[in-house]
Order: C-alpha cells, then sequence, then structure tokens
C-alpha cells in the first residue's frame, strides 16, 4: 500500500494567501490538507474544498505547524507556507518521494514571484548555496518529511520565537537524517522585499540566519 500524505499549511493573523494557494492542491493525490488558521482570527473559510480541514490553533508558526501535524494520522507529512505557489513539476517530485519512502527529509528549491525587485535572483542564489552546499533549507522550500521523522525530532519548538524550521533542520543533522534535494520548485512572495526594502530585508535575513545557526548548532551538544 502507498504511503498516505498531508499538506499542512500555517496562516498568521490576517495572512489570507491561502486563499490562491488552495486551489492548487485541489487535485492533488493527498489524505488531507490541513488549513491551521490562528485561534482567535476573525477569517472564515467559505466552502473550503472536499480535502481542506480547517483547525485553529494560538497563534505562532511552531505551535501551528504542530497542531496541523496532530489533526492528522497520515504517513508523511508536507509543511506549506500560506503564499507557497507549486507547479506540476512540484508535484511529480513530491510524489515521487513520498512513494520512495525514505527515511530523510526532503525540500524543494526556491523560486520567487514577480511581485519583489528585480535584484531577487541574488536571493535565489543564495538559498540555493544555504540548502544545497550547506545543507539549511527553510520552511518556505516546503519541508516534506515522513511522520517517524517529524517524531524523531520533536516536531517544531513552540519556545522559539523565530526559526522554528531552521532549528528541525539541525535537529535532524544531530540524528544524521538525511536532507534530500527534490529538484523542483516551490514558489514564495518576494513583496516583503518589496515593502521593507531589498537591502534591509536581505541583510536582516543573512544576520539571523547566522546567528541561529550557531546557536542551534550547539545545541545537544557537550557543554
Amino acid at each position: 500500500m502507498s504511503p498516505s500524505f498531508a499538506i499542512v499549511i500555517p496562516a498568521g493573523p490576517g495572512d489570507r494567501a491561502w486563499e490562491a494557494l488552495l486551489p492548487q492542491l485541489a487535485d492533488v493525490r493527498v489524505r488531507e490538507v490541513v488549513l491551521v488558521l490562528a485561534q482567535f482570527e476573525d477569517d472564515a473559510v467559505d466552502q473550503p474544498p472536499a480535502n481542506v480541514t480547517v483547525v485553529r490553533s494560538i497563534a505562532g508558526r511552531a505551535r501551528q505547524l504542530n497542531a496541523g501535524a496532530s489533526r492528522t494520522d497520515a504517513d508523511w507529512l508536507w509543511f506549506l507556507h500560506a503564499d507557497s505557489r507549486i507547479v506540476a513539476s512540484t508535484l511529480d517530485a513530491l510524489h515521487r518521494f513520498v512513494e520512495a519512502d525514505a527515511t530523510a527529509i526532503g525540500y524543494f528549491d526556491l523560486r520567487f514571484l514577480h511581485d519583489g525587485p528585480r535584484l531577487m535572483f541574488l536571493n535565489t542564489l543564495g538559498a540555493h548555496v544555504r540548502s544545497r552546499l550547506l545543507g539549511l533549507p527553510f520552511g518556505d522550500q516546503g519541508l516534506l518529511m515522513p511522520r517517524r521523522v517529524y517524531d524523531a525530532i520533536g516536531g517544531f519548538d513552540e519556545n522559539l520565537g523565530a526559526g522554528e524550521d531552521h532549528a528541525a533542520i539541525w535537529a535532524a543533522r544531530a540524528l544524521d537524517i538525511p536532507l534530500r534535494a527534490l529538484r523542483a520548485p516551490v514558489y514564495t512572495s518576494a513583496r516583503k522585499y518589496a515593502q521593507r526594502g531589498w537591502w534591509a530585508t536581505t541583510c536582516e535575513h543573512v544576520r539571523a540566519t547566522a546567528e541561529q545557526a550557531r546557536r542551534f548548532s550547539r545545541q545537544g551538544q557537550p557543554s
């Protein structure tokens, strides 16, 4: 029997980006799409697709990711950001990886939508280097893992204010869980770079990544 998988989509307060994502998932061979909305949001989902389950959670990406994972009993979990967008090759690569049923974490190649500055090609290159060469894929690359891996790493750390995806990758590395590039794209919005400025936003991401890497890489090491 083929392993089952579910898609978990956390949406922060006021975030309606999932409205454009859900139609892209309507024909996916998936047990369940779990849309996790912030608990006290007034957002309503008008007639969600048949394969979509809407749950509420205390706001916070780690909490919402874990709440979505606990809602489904699927063998595999695909954690997808609300502003992600996919194409046919994304789904082809996903199904091949799930059918292989390896004990590993898969991730996609990050691409940006055309809603940001022209220099976003540099961020695409940076994400490629960070994930392929440094072994640090992030949540906006659509982390895909069997439930046994999710359980082994302890899910996502709800005590972190940010970087729960980064911490999860370090936890996997500490357990020698392989990371697999699925060599297909997941697209994400670049609007925050347009709103906050490309240089300032890029520098902030680099700084946060370096600081988190120093902190998370020490976890589990003897003092």
